[in-house]
C-alpha cells in the first residue's frame, strides 16, 4: 500500500509539472513570452527621449501618437544651427500645450554672452524661467569645447570653473542634464575613413564641425576627458550623455564610464547605427552590453522637424526608422541599413530590457516624466 501511494505521488507530481511546462514553455516567464515581436510595436508605450521640434506644426507628434511614442523635444543654442533657443522654447511650449500627455521639453543654456560679467546670473534667470514653464532637463551643447572662446581667444571646455555655479544651481534643483559634448570619433577622421555613411554626409555638409579639418581644435580624447572631469567634479549631477556619450564606437569604452559614474546614463540618439556596426563582428558583446546596462540606456532618434519640413514627405521614413530600430532590438532577424554595407543580426533583447530602454529609463532619468506617460 505504501508503494502504491508513493507511485501515485510521483504520477501527480509529473502531471503537475507537465501542466506547468505547457503554461510556461522555455521562452516564457510566468506565462508571458520573454520577447516582443514586430507586431507588438504599436501596443507598447515608448518614449523617444531626444528629438527636436522646431515648428508649431503638430504632424510629427500626431504620427508619434500613432506609433505609441511620447516625446522629449530638446532645445539648444548654436549660431550655426538656428533658430535661437528663445524661439525653440516657444515651439516646444506650443507642442507641450497641444499634447500635454505626449510631449515634454528640455531647455538649454546660451554661451553667446559667456564673456560678459553677468553671464552666470543671466543664465540662471533663464533656467528659472524655463523650469517654471515646465522644462524637465537642461541641454548643454558641443559649442562648449568646439567653438566657445574666452576673452583671450582660448577654447573653453565643459570642465571650466566658470560653469560650476550653473551646475551647482541645476543640482540644487534636482534637474538632469543632457550633455552633447564632443562628437563621434569619426569626426576626427577624413571622410573616406569614417565607418558610418551618415557621419560622412553630416560632416561633409557641416565642415565647421569636422575636426579632421581643424587640427588646431582639441582632440577627441581631450573632449572626452573634459566631460569625464566634469562628472568627477560634480558627482551628484544627474547626467545623460547624448548620442551614447560620444563613445558610440566602442561599447567597452562606454561601459567603463557607466561603471565609473553611477549618475550617468546615455541616450542612443542618431547612434543606433553604431551599435549595429559593432554587432557585425561582436554581436555577443553588444547584446551583453545592452543587457548589463539596461537601466542606463535610453531610446532616442534625434529627429529634427523645422518650420520648412514637409512632414508628409518624410512621414513614411520616420515610421520606417522606428520599426527598423524595433526590429533590431526585439528580433534576431538578419538586417541591413543604409549607413554601412555589411549585414548584421538583431539583438533579440528580453522584454524587460526593451521596456527599460524604450520607456522606464526615460521616466527614471527624467523625473518630470514620471506622471507624464501614465
Amino acid at each position: 500500500m505504501k508503494l502504491f501511494f508513493f507511485y501515485l505521488f510521483i504520477a501527480c507530481f509529473l502531471l503537475q509539472n507537465c501542466s506547468q511546462s505547457k503554461k510556461n514553455p522555455a521562452n516564457t516567464v510566468e506565462g508571458t513570452e520573454k520577447f516582443y515581436t514586430a507586431e507588438d510595436f504599436f501596443t507598447i508605450k515608448k518614449i523617444d527621449a531626444h528629438i527636436h521640434l522646431y515648428t508649431n506644426n503638430l504632424d510629427y507628434a500626431m504620427q508619434a501618437a500613432e506609433d505609441n511614442f511620447s516625446l522629449i523635444t530638446i532645445n539648444l543654442d548654436d549660431v550655426n544651427e538656428p533658430p535661437p533657443m528663445e524661439v525653440q522654447q516657444q515651439f516646444a511650449l506650443h507642442q507641450v500645450n497641444a499634447f500635454p500627455n505626449r510631449v515634454a521639453y528640455a531647455t538649454t543654456i546660451s554661451v553667446r554672452h559667456f564673456n560678459d560679467s553677468n553671464w552666470q546670473q543671466q543664465t540662471i534667470a533663464y533656467l528659472k524661467n524655463s523650469f517654471a514653464k515646465g522644462a524637465i532637463a537642461v541641454k548643454i551643447y558641443k559649442v562648449i569645447g568646439m567653438a566657445l572662446r574666452d576673452k583671450n581667444g582660448k577654447l573653453v571646455m565643459i570642465d571650466d570653473p566658470r560653469f560650476d555655479t550653473i551646475f551647482n544651481f541645476i543640482i540644487q534643483n534636482k534637474i538632469p542634464v543632457l550633455g552633447h559634448l564632443g562628437e563621434p570619433k569619426n569626426c576626427w577622421l577624413p571622410a573616406d575613413k569614417m565607418t558610418i555613411k551618415g557621419d560622412r554626409s553630416y560632416y561633409t555638409e557641416n565642415p565647421v564641425y569636422h575636426m579632421f579639418l581643424h587640427p588646431e581644435f582639441p582632440s577627441y580624447e581631450t573632449q572626452i576627458a573634459a566631460r569625464d572631469h566634469l562628472l568627477e567634479k560634480h558627482p551628484d549631477l544627474k547626467f545623460i550623455g547624448a548620442h551614447l556619450g560620444s563613445l558610440e564606437w566602442n561599447v567597452d569604452e562606454l561601459a567603463k564610464r557607466l561603471d565609473k559614474f553611477p549618475n550617468m546614463a546615455v541616450d542612443m540618439a542618431a547612434r543606433i547605427t553604431h551599435l549595429q556596426f559593432q554587432s557585425v563582428n561582436n554581436w555577443q558583446k553588444v547584446h551583453d552590453f545592452m543587457v548589463k546596462y539596461q537601466d542606463r540606456l535610453l531610446y532616442a532618434t534625434d529627429d529634427v522637424i523645422t518650420e520648412v519640413s514637409d512632414f508628409s514627405k518624410i512621414k513614411n521614413s520616420v515610421h520606417a526608422k522606428r520599426t527598423s530600430d524595433w526590429q533590431f532590438f526585439t528580433t534576431n532577424e538578419k538586417m541591413t541599413v543604409a549607413d554601412f554595407d555589411k549585414p548584421f543580426n538583431g539583438l533579440k533583447l528580453p522584454k524587460e530590457v526593451i521596456d527599460n530602454i524604450y520607456r522606464k529609463n526615460a521616466e527614471k532619468w527624467y523625473p518630470g516624466l514620471v506622471v507624464f506617460n501614465k
